[in-house]
């Protein structure tokens, strides 16, 4: 039995809600397959979904400050944002680091970093999402070592690692290993995880850059679950059983501002993956074919201009989030057109989530737009021609062969170029862009970014190397470079380089002396 958040359902005006409507004549019923109606029965009746505010920024330390506020103010589960370097599975005192440690994310080169970052938080009672891609499986066995410190096993912790280096080949660009090697790190995560860290999710397949760089709704669904698709047959190949890993594999998707094209995209994205997993894979276990997805709100949307406008923005896309049916949601600040969200803007994006959740009354019916004449046509069209476009990839040979020939990246700039030059022409209007514009002065002042944080870090790597067993850091990194040259599998290995203080640069290096490094062709 499901236990329920609250003993009566009735509107404002005490008027009885059932948990949803079943027509006779459309027998999909919530929770049950193919899950356009969600992928649970009660959905946010017996739970909402988890509140996640994305933070990170200068020093652990300080990152730290700010999780605390947060969740001392009713967020939910973690979510961080690493510095650029730490992306590029850098450390801080590398020449390329130069300009860029602590900037738009937190600075972690080593282990006492990650365990500063979660002092006085229990890993075992929050969940932990890692934007984190050709480095995951380094930061995420630094994550492991800090919890075992907690005395909190890797069975107990629960979270997130992005782990999605395609989307990062389209659309982002943070990939350091040649897209082969690449997901040889992915599929050893999932075979790990699968027996050592059983409740953590293995990768978020991520549509949101892909709308970030300017995709349609219809081509952030088929380029993602495309990916996906490309994930399981690499795990598949590696003599993985599917249903050893893949209810682990979480989504990640935007969510933009044409509020019921996003509804109907997240209703369409569940019955899709659903479907081709059936086609495809054939799995045993059910929860193998239920698509769970995170979602953060279009960051591209929000404007310099008129900042505060954003908050109705927020407002409306995250709305549309609950409404199809998310795991769970990030919500943007309203000045972050302008800088790092300040303490202020930060707790109003997350009240935004909160007021949707508790005064709006939308999370106490399921699938609320359900029987729309309206929803339930757009949520065919965006499965048909996100299929469509699924298939045409497979034709090309899957999603990385299509990378490989450029085909994703030039499809997103063609869209991009168009939708700005409606913009730019005014056939498509932005409040305070090209329309309600008017002379303004912006009064808000972003967060700064402690000056100080790039030197802290030299001094600590530069401590750490005087004061570590070198012996031991050496073997160990040697061993990392025999795993990456005899294919077995990196991760316990990763895991002790880890206990052996050695940094994340040095790691990284260590699989670069036989993987080497990757140039995207030019042009893409």
């Amino acid at each position: 039995m499901v236990e329920l958040r609250k003993s009566r359902w009735e509107t404002l005006g005490g008027l009885p809600i059932p948990a949803y409507h079943a027509p006779a004549d459309q027998p999909e019923l919530p929770g049950q397959p193919p899950f356009t109606r969600g992928i649970h029965e009660q959905m946010y009746r017996s739970r909402l979904w988890t509140m996640r505010q994305y933070a990170g920024f200068s020093s652990a330390k300080e990152t730290n400050e700010r999780f605390r506020l947060l969740l001392g103010r009713g967020q939910k589960g973690l979510s961080v944002a690493f510095d650029l370097p730490t992306q590029l599975g850098l450390d801080a005192d590398d020449p390329l680091s130069e300009g860029e440690v602590g900037k738009v994310g937190v600075s972690i080169s080593c282990l006492q970093d990650m365990r500063d970052l979660f002092e006085d938080i229990p890993l075992d009672k929050v969940s932990t999402s890692m934007t984190i891609n050709s480095p995951a499986m380094i930061l995420l066995a630094m994550y492991c070592v800090v919890a075992e410190e907690q005395g909190v096993s890797s069975s107990q912790i629960s979270g997130t690692i992005q782990n999605d280096i395609l989307k990062e080949y389209i659309a982002r660009g943070t990939y350091v290993f040649p897209p082969v090697h690449s997901m040889r790190l992915i599929t050893d995560i999932f075979e790990y995880c699968a027996e050592q860290i059983p409740r953590w999710n293995t990768i978020s397949i991520s549509g949101y850059h892909i709308r970030e760089a300017g995709s349609t709704a219809v081509q952030e669904l088929a380029f993602t679950i495309s990916n996906a698709l490309a994930y399981v047959d690499s795990a598949c190949q590696k003599g993985l059983e599917v249903d050893t890993f893949a209810p682990r594999l979480s989504f990640f998707f935007n969510c933009h501002n044409d509020f019921l094209e996003e509804v109907s995209k997240f209703r369409a994205a569940r019955r899709l993956w659903h479907d081709l997993m059936i086609e495809r894979y054939s799995p045993t276990n059910p929860r193998s074919t239920k698509l769970r997805f995170h979602t953060q709100v279009a960051g591209v949307s929000l404007t310099a201009q008129q900042p505060l406008n954003n908050i109705s923005r927020v407002t409306i896309q995250a709305l549309a989030a609950v409404c199809g049916g998310t795991q769970s949601l990030h919500t943007n600040s309203y000045d972050e057109a302008l800088g790092l969200p300040t303490e202020e803007s930060a707790t109003i994006a997350l009240r935004t989530q909160q007021i949707i959740a508790e005064e709006s009354g939308v999370a106490d019916v399921v699938d609320p737009f359900a029987g729309s004449y309206h929803i339930e046509s757009l949520t065919d069209e965006i499965y048909s021609q996100s299929k469509k476009e699924i298939e045409k990839i497979e034709a090309m040979g899957g999603a990385l062969k299509a990378i490989e020939q450029g085909y994703q990246q030039q499809e997103i700039h063609t869209t991009a170029y168009r939708y700005f030059n409606e913009i730019e022409r005014g056939e498509r209007r932005i409040v305070g862009i090209n329309h309600g514009t008017m002379e303004e002065r912006i009064q808000i002042q972003p967060m700064k970014l402690n000056p100080e944080v790039t030197k802290h870090q030299h001094n600590r790597l530069k401590a750490l190397r005087s004061e570590r067993n070198m012996d031991s850091v050496t073997l160990i990194l040697k061993q990392v470079t025999e795993a990456s040259q005899n294919g077995n599998n990196l991760f316990p290995i990763v895991l002790e380089a880890v206990r052996a203080d050695a940094t994340l640069g040095e790691i990284m290096q260590a699989m670069k002396d036989v993987f080497g490094t990757y140039s995207a062709p030019s042009g893409f």
